[in-house]
């Protein structure tokens, strides 16, 4: 009974350390986010990022930073805070609907546009602020933009951006 057991042991080891092997291996663990396509290219042709964020991964975020950006028109009664929450939050939301990638609703924007449109949401998000001068009247919301934006373009830094349908 015992040779049995550790038979069984050693026999539920092997069978659990192919998946394991898998799991760790990070080849495998990039083609299991559900991306296709090629690799993203260097930044600026450049800068070898390391790419860590999954593209779906990255989709939610831009979500999650639009709702973010738009919650302050709610924080504010400061009518130049509320306009660029808004204005921030239905562009950063609007893009995310039609980008080419799973969570969108229609795929006409190419990911190679949406990636420049993420550094230039997070330029504008930082600069709102300050350029519209709500950053003494509205604090909370302004620290809130400028970090929608600097994580923006931090993300999209480290984002594989991998076509889910290839743009031609």
């Amino acid at each position: 009974m015992n040779t049995q057991k550790v038979r069984n042991g050693t026999s539920a080891k092997r069978e659990l350390q192919g998946p394991l092997d898998r799991l760790l291996d990070r080849t495998v663990a990039k083609d299991r986010t559900g991306s296709q396509g090629a690799p993203s290219k260097p930044l600026f042709g450049v800068l070898p990022i390391s790419r860590l964020i999954p593209q779906d991964v990255h989709s939610v975020m831009d979500y999650g930073n639009g709702v973010a950006a738009g919650s302050g028109a709610l924080m504010t009664d400061d009518p130049a805070a509320r306009i660029a929450s808004i204005a921030l939050a239905a562009t950063t939301i609007g893009l995310s609907a039609v980008t080419d990638y799973r969570l969108s609703v229609a795929k006409l924007v190419p990911i190679e546009q949406h990636e420049l449109s993420d550094h230039l949401w997070g330029l504008a998000a930082i600069a709102a602020p300050f350029v519209f001068g709500y950053w003494k009247r509205a604090p909370r919301v302004a620290l809130m933009h400028v970090m929608a934006g600097a994580g923006t373009i931090l993300a999209s830094l480290f984002t594989d951006y991998r076509s889910y349908k290839r743009s031609r």
